[in-house]
């Protein structure tokens, strides 16, 4: 996906190559928007291809909601719009519940979610056993969300840039942005060897290292990197459909699995580890591991004596209220966001690149979108 070094003019230019600028730059190119990408590694090669792959709605906060609906129906139309499927399994997303204050609020959720189209059903007693034989005997309530489900992160993002490119957007990966500045209209952004762009649109996607190209525009926000502690098992007969997720207050608590039509069980959550944006690495904690081992058994017995083949871990971003920024700029015209999505960006990437792709070519939205807006922070800047 390489040009050449030179000097080219687009409609908008992306910064980051994650699952929110790929898609991004794939519906640019559906409404008729020219587009250059700018991916300083190769297209999904950071949290957007090394994330648990959740395609989860339930468990977000409700005003995430509309734009996680927009998000899935995009995920079930991927043959139509990819050509791939980037195994999608629609097989439903389980949240579990150890404890009647958690079940309680669970309950809750399930009722506030119907105002947002997202209809959960929930199993307890010998319901939840029959129809879930494989949890824990902790288990004592459990929401399903039969519409949602797990794909591949390692073959979305990369799927959404190619389909990008054959629809005529310009990829550039291996592209280092060393400067962006306006110039009257236009935004010019200098690369390391592979020349000069310029255009009038700007999109901010490059997940942790979004909030240093923020504050060279006078919108600094507190942005943390995390590094996610993800892991697989060895392979065993497919019995697992839904992705299972623990809801509780205690983070060590917090994990997670899904099993792959290859039987394999990939599993994340916990404790997250350390990342280091300049050195581009994340790192995994062996302690971390085996911290979540105990908690995956409690979840579902079955996976103890299972053989642990590959841990990994990822750099992703994190703000303070749990919500992504997600808009444009309040200072800068032409200027748009998209970061800060904390662990829990992939379902509603393609949602976010089409709702980008919307506010460059109509200037607003259908989704709503206003109470992920960079203008919340702007109170602790004046401070």
């Amino acid at each position: 996906m390489n040009g050449s070094a030179k000097t080219q003019a687009a409609d908008v230019i992306i910064v980051g190559g994650g699952l929110m600028g790929a898609s991004a730059a794939f519906f640019l190119r559906q409404r008729g928007r020219s587009v250059i990408l700018l991916e300083r590694g190769l297209v999904g090669q950071q949290a957007s291809g090394v994330n648990f792959g959740n395609v989860r709605r339930q468990g977000r906060h409700l005003i995430q909601l509309p734009l996680a609906n927009r998000a899935r129906d995009i995920w079930g139309r991927l043959p139509e719009l990819l050509g791939e499927d980037c195994e999608f399994l629609p097989s439903g997303h389980l949240r579990v519940f150890y404890s009647d204050e958690f079940a309680a609020k669970g309950e809750q959720y399930a009722r506030d979610a119907k105002a947002y189209d997202l209809h959960l059903e929930l199993f307890a007693g010998n319901a939840l056993r029959d129809r879930f034989p494989y949890l824990g005997r902790d288990v004592i309530m459990a929401s399903l969300g039969a519409q949602d489900g797990h794909a591949n992160p390692r073959l979305a993002t990369p799927a959404f840039g190619r389909a990008a490119r054959r629809a005529g957007a310009a990829i550039e990966e291996n592209t280092e942005v060393l400067a962006i500045q306006k110039l009257g209209e236009d935004f010019q952004v200098e690369t390391r060897g592979r020349g000069t762009f310029r255009a009038p649109n700007l999109i901010v996607a490059a997940g942790a290292w979004s909030g240093a190209l923020a504050a060279g525009f006078g919108e600094p926000v507190p942005l943390t990197a995390k590094g996610p502690q993800m892991g697989v098992t060895e392979p065993v007969p497919y019995r697992i459909g839904p992705s299972l997720g623990v809801s509780t207050s205690v983070e060590a608590d917090t994990v997670y699995l899904r099993q792959v039509k290859r039987g394999n069980i990939v599993f994340g959550g916990g404790t997250r580890g350390d990342a280091d944006i300049e050195a581009i690495r994340a790192y995994v904690d062996p302690v971390n591991t085996l911290n979540q081992l105990p908690r995956l058994q409690r979840l579902v017995p079955g996976v103890g004596p299972l053989r642990l083949i590959r841990t990994w871990s990822g750099i992703e971003s994190y703000l303070p209220d749990d919500l992504p920024v997600l808009g444009a700029s309040e200072k800068v015209a032409g200027l748009l966001y998209a970061f800060g999505f904390c662990g829990a960006g992939f379902q509603i990437g393609p949602g976010v690149g089409d709702v980008l792709a919307e506010l460059v070519d109509t200037g607003t939205t259908v989704t709503p979108i206003d109470p992920f807006h960079i203008r919340r922070f702007a109170p602790a800047r004046a401070a």
